[in-house]
């Protein structure tokens, strides 16, 4: 008897067990929810990786004007201004002249030109002193080309970051294409856009002056 209590026992277990077991409609349709779940969980996390802005997908106004590197821009414009800088407080001190002394800097008809507080002769000799010096020159030559252009720029994106003031003509100089948007670029088109059209931007490099110790 004991042998037949046992089966029966077994087999009521067993039974109980198939009963509390889920159906396999059950089943599928829970993993199949989760399935369905999956790609909405795996979207919000793809959200969070990156950084998508809407204005700047539907604003005209900031569609080129941020692929400029400014920054970059400024550290090229910014070792020629202070090489130039630094040459003309060398020669204030080398003529024993007080280091706040007005010196502007400007390219003239036979070359750089100077004009300052200086004695004329002092003046005369800086002058000649800096046509000799090549690198000078060069820099100076670079800065009258790049600076004006900069200028305009960083003016025109401040302007429109801080107002929403779009400027068609720095539109018309940034390329698409963001491997023509190097400075010379820029410059270049800078100057083409000014001389055909006539635009009222910055000066040109003729009449570009750069003044040290000036006063506002």
């Amino acid at each position: 008897m004991s042998l037949l209590t046992s089966l029966i026992r077994a087999s009521t277990q067993f039974q109980q067990a198939m009963e509390k077991r889920p159906a396999p409609e059950a089943a599928n349709g829970k993993a199949s929810a989760q399935t369905a779940a999956t790609p909405e969980a795996q979207g919000k996390g793809n959200d969070d990786r990156y950084t998508w802005s809407p204005d700047a997908m539907s604003d005209p106004a900031q569609s080129r004007a941020p692929r400029l590197e400014i920054t970059e821009y400024k550290q090229s414009v910014g070792q020629d201004l202070a090489f130039v800088r630094e040459t003309l407080r060398h020669k204030l001190a080398e003529y024993a002249q007080h280091p706040a002394t007005p010196l502007s800097v400007s390219k003239g008809v036979d070359g750089i030109e100077v004009e300052g507080r200086v004695p004329d002769k002092v003046r005369d000799q800086i002058r000649q002193d800096l046509n000799n010096n090549k690198h000078f020159s060069e820099a100076f030559r670079r800065l009258s080309r790049n600076e004006p252009t900069l200028e305009f720029m960083d003016t025109a994106m401040k302007l429109n970051k801080a107002y929403g003031v779009s400027n068609p003509l720095l539109d018309t100089l940034v390329s698409e294409n963001e491997q023509f948007n190097g400075l010379q670029d820029l410059v270049h088109r800078y100057d083409s856009l000014r001389r055909n059209t006539g635009a009222a931007v910055q000066p040109t490099s003729k009449a570009y002056a750069f003044s040290l110790n000036a006063r506002a």
